[in-house]
């Protein structure tokens, strides 16, 4: 929409301005940081989205005891989801770090100290006490931490920006009002740089399809390590025999995904809570029966310094097998919109990692006397009348264990889809107690088809092992990293803690990251192969979405050319109301022109319809509708923008076109047509036009009533310009387009009636 082309008699109306104002309006009234809401630090770090996705206001405030029941029933609940990866990592965990066998006691005390501190630091002080705090409204995951920053700083590549954006109650950032100086140079110095706002977004995806990653590699060495359990009991059984049984057990666990986490949950949860119990148990028991006084001495980080000082190189390449401890916990915040922040916390700190922590104690001490079993630490370390029991168990918490990182990558993938980074896919929400939790159909067959390949492939949890620690360390670092960027910006976080999380978490995980860099050539290359691929697709659909937005964004019509358009006679009326999607925020699609010349006819309302996605995860269902009238001649022409959140659920169109009409009709009543007038003085003046707003909401009325709302959606053809280089040809004319035809079409992910929808085709040259 032109600057000045419209101009509204009732200025309520001016909701929505031209992006040249919108650009001038953001740069005159930036929200500085000192202008902002400053609750408690308290407040800000433990946001929590528990009242969204359990409990009704008046429940949470007036019941603490069916609060604390239902934050106790997540908590149970996310043990079955959550921490199945990070519960089975003791079964292939000291395998790796001595494939080649151990010989002094002090390395076993060495090694035991690095996973021990590397589960405190990383799992416990990071994880679940730092980037837990870092939720977006209760919502967690790498591209959480990216909204918060595109919130703050201006990071967004696609031009749809609007002022009124920020005025979503949940868009704000509430932030403390302390050391201010870094935080705005950070962002001064990152809004500057477009090569910066790229780089972001070109890291947020690849630590996306990193966990998506982890969510192949996942099942793959779980099922491996437990299932091989059991040729310790039968030599007759091959690797193939073993491979074979995990391969079915695997097409099993993605078969019944669609049955959604609430369920998967509760019917998990008993199970992995078994394994828990029955994991610390034996470990206590071998930690109290094998050198317990010794043992205990890896609690001491001097161990540490002496385990690399005595084997350099070695120890250093130890790491790579070390950081398996750390596998599953992306999945404490990827999986937070399962859940919450408050039930997580309370299931880690009591269950989980105590559990964990004696599992490991109990394999060293075992090895203390018995190093010869390394290679099948777990098992041997089981006490024999235990064993059928544990292997049962092993393999049920194994499937299970896969649950955490498939869960985090239908949420990644839900994420991406809202903002434009990722193809159209159907995603399902399967609960509606709990609006996180989703279902990805194509997703998850396209998981289930790697994992298959993968586990016939390698036919070893040492191998996978290899590639798995590789996914885990980018993963670990590209989140400290954003962490910090939060850190410094949002939280203005003392300097000091800032430098001492880099220097002791950070610089550890890059560690990590280097030592598992070396097994690249031993199937560590398998998820960085995985991970360009997938960022490939990513990046091609996302510059084929901005390319197609922008080509709509120069071509868009004025408010004159809609007036001549709608004033013209040969134009035939039908009564009903047509609502025109686009995806253009500022302005007219250019495809109403397409339509008015090959239709030649216009409905009684006509409605252009914006679908947007914000950064934030969701918006509240009366902030969701933003309305403008377009003044014509002819007949009543409307802009709305409907604002989603990334978490947020597409309603069925049922529900949504009645929502939108009647936000349609309260807008009409709100903001009524207004007539100039001029009294005896020659002075002009407004009143309200009762007769026309009265049509218009007749109008309205009659089309509600006898169901005469029509669909109109444009379906555009990319093409790149015979000017264009090679690249952006083979990008556009090839990459986008074939993606656009292979992903679900709009009318489709917009769940549009097909008996009442009209396609429009346009071709953009770009």
């Amino acid at each position: 929409m032109e600057a000045g082309d419209l101009e509204p008699e009732n200025p309520q109306e001016n909701r929505m301005e031209s992006i040249e104002e919108e650009e001038e309006a953001r740069h005159d009234r930036p929200i500085e940081i000192n202008t902002m809401k400053k609750p408690s630090w308290r407040n800000l770090m433990h946001n929590d989205s528990f009242l969204e996705n359990g409990l009704s206001d008046d429940q949470g405030h007036g019941s603490m005891a069916t609060y604390w029941k239902a934050t106790l029933m997540l908590a149970f609940q996310s043990i079955g989801v959550v921490y199945g990866d990070l519960g089975t990592s003791p079964l292939y965990v000291l395998p790796g770090v001595f494939p080649d066998g151990v010989t002094p006691d002090d390395d076993i005390l060495g090694v035991l100290s690095l996973i021990f501190y590397a589960i405190t630091l990383i799992s416990v002080i990071k994880y679940v006490f730092i980037v837990l705090a870092a939720n977006d409204n209760g919502n967690g995951g790498t591209f959480a931490l990216y909204s918060l920053l595109c919130r703050y700083a201006d990071l967004n590549a696609m031009p749809n920006r609007q002022p009124e954006d920020r005025e979503v109650s949940n868009y704000e950032l509430e932030l403390p009002s302390r050391r201010l100086k870094m935080a705005s140079i950070v962002k001064s110095a990152i809004e500057k740089s477009t090569f910066m706002k790229y780089f972001i977004l070109l890291v947020t995806l690849f630590a996306t399809s990193m966990v998506m990653g982890d969510g192949i590699l996942t099942p793959c060495i779980s099922v491996l390590s437990a299932v091989s359990g059991i040729k310790a009991a039968d030599n007759a059984l091959t690797n193939n025999a073993v491979t074979w049984i995990s391969v079915v057990i695997l097409i099993l666990l993605f078969q019944i995904q669609r049955f959604g986490t609430d369920k998967i949950g509760y019917a998990f949860a008993p199970i992995l809570t078994i394994w828990f119990t029955f994991i610390g148990f034996i470990g206590v028991y071998n930690f109290v029966k094998y050198e317990p006084s010794k043992i205990i001495k890896a609690v001491n980080p001097w161990y540490i310094v002496m385990y690399f000082a005595r084997n350099k190189l070695n120890a250093w390449k130890s790491l790579g097998g070390v950081i398996l401890c750390l596998t599953g916990s992306e999945a404490l915040f990827a999986d937070l919109g399962h859940f919450n922040v408050r039930a997580i916390r309370i299931s880690s700190c009591t269950v989980v990692f105590p559990c964990i922590i004696c599992a490991y104690f109990g394999q060293a001490s075992y090895l203390l006397k018995n190093k010869q079993d390394v290679a099948n630490a777990f098992y041997s370390s089981v006490p024999g009348k235990l064993y059928w029991p544990m292997f049962v168990i092993a393999v049920l918490a194994a499937v299970i264990a896969s649950q955490s990182m498939i869960s985090a990558s239908f949420s990644i993938v839900q994420q991406s889809v809202a903002l434009g980074c990722f193809p159209r896919v159907k995603i399902v929400h399967t609960s509606r107690k709990y609006a996180g939790q989703v279902y990805v159909p194509e997703i998850n067959h396209l998981l289930m088809l790697a994992c298959v390949g993968i586990t016939l492939g390698f036919k070893s949890s040492l191998e996978i092992g290899n590639a798995y620690g590789i996914a885990v360390a980018f993963v670990l670092s590209i989140t400290s990293s954003f962490l910090i960027l939060v850190m410094i910006m949002i939280w203005k976080t003392n300097m000091i803690l800032v430098i001492a999380y880099a220097l002791i978490i950070g610089l550890s995980e890059l560690l990590m990251l280097s030592a598992s860099l070396y097994k690249f050539v031993d199937g560590g290359y398998i998820p960085l192969i995985f991970a360009i691929v997938l960022v490939t697709i990513t990046c091609i659909w996302n510059y084929g979405h901005r390319k197609k937005y922008q080509y709509q964004l120069v071509n868009k019509i004025s408010i004159n050319a809609v007036t001549e358009i709608a004033s013209n006679p040969t134009i035939h009326r039908v009564p009903g109301i047509a609502l025109f999607y686009t995806e253009l925020v500022h302005g007219i699609s250019p495809m109403f022109t397409q339509y008015a010349s090959q239709v030649k006819a216009l409905h009684s309302i006509l409605v252009f319809i914006s679908i947007k996605s914000l950064h934030i995860s969701k918006v509240p269902p009366d902030e969701r509708f933003l309305f403008q009238r377009v003044e014509s001649e002819g007949i009543p022409i409307f802009r709305s923008v409907v604002r989603y959140g990334y978490k947020d659920e597409r309603k069925e169109w049922e529900s949504f076109e009645a929502t939108l009409v009647d936000q349609l009709r309260k807008f009409i009543v709100a903001n009524p047509r207004l007539m100039r007038f001029y009294d005896s003085d020659g002075k002009e003046g407004t009143m309200i036009d009762e007769e026309r707003t009265q049509t218009e909401l007749r109008l309205v009325d009659n089309a509600l009533r006898h169901g005469d709302v029509t669909y109109l959606m444009g379906e555009v053809e990319m093409t790149a310009s015979k000017s264009s280089s090679p690249w952006k040809k083979m990008v556009i004319d090839y990459g986008y387009n074939w993606l656009s035809r292979c992903v679900r079409q709009p009318d489709e992910f917009f769940m549009l009636p097909r008996k009442r929808l009209l396609k429009v085709g346009m071709t953009c040259e770009v």
